[in-house]
C-alpha cells in the first residue's frame, strides 16, 4: 500500500520574520554583557525570550554576544580570569568598582575583557 504524505508532512516552516523595526546597537560592549547576562538569567528561570514592544530592537540574539566572548577565548584573546570576572560581575549585573581593593584587579581584568569584546561587537555592527 503506498505512503500518503500526512497533512503534517506537507506544513512548511518559516523562519521569524525579523523585527519591524530598525535595530539600535548597543552603546557599548558593557551594556550588551549586561544584556545577555539579563537574557541568560531570564532563561535559567524559566521564561521566553520574547520580544519588549517598548525595548529598542537589537541587532543580534544574546547568544551572539556570548559566541564572540567564546572566538576571543579559543584565540586566547581572552583568558580564563576575564571570563571568571566577565561571569562574576555579570551575574551581579554590575561592574567592578576599581576604587574598592578587593575589587581593583577585578576592575583592570573588566576593562581589558570589554575592550577586546567591543572591537570584535563593532565589527559585527552590534554595538556603536
Amino acid at each position: 500500500m503506498p505512503r500518503t504524505a500526512s497533512r503534517d508532512s506537507r506544513t512548511r516552516h518559516a523562519p521569524r520574520p525579523l523585527a519591524e523595526r530598525s535595530a539600535a546597537p548597543f552603546e557599548s560592549a558593557e551594556s550588551a554583557w549586561f544584556w545577555y547576562q539579563r537574557a541568560r538569567l531570564n532563561r535559567a528561570e524559566g521564561a521566553r525570550l520574547t520580544a519588549d514592544p517598548l525595548a529598542a530592537a537589537r541587532p543580534c540574539d544574546p547568544d551572539d554576544i556570548v559566541r564572540a566572548v567564546a572566538r576571543l577565548a579559543r584565540a586566547n584573546t581572552l583568558r580564563r580570569a576575564h571570563l571568571r570576572v566577565l561571569d562574576r560581575h555579570g551575574r551581579r549585573l554590575t561592574p567592578p568598582d576599581a576604587r574598592l581593593p578587593e575589587e581593583a584587579a577585578d576592575a583592570a581584568l573588566w576593562a581589558e575583557a570589554l575592550e577586546c569584546l567591543a572591537t570584535s561587537l563593532q565589527q559585527k555592527g552590534i554595538v556603536a
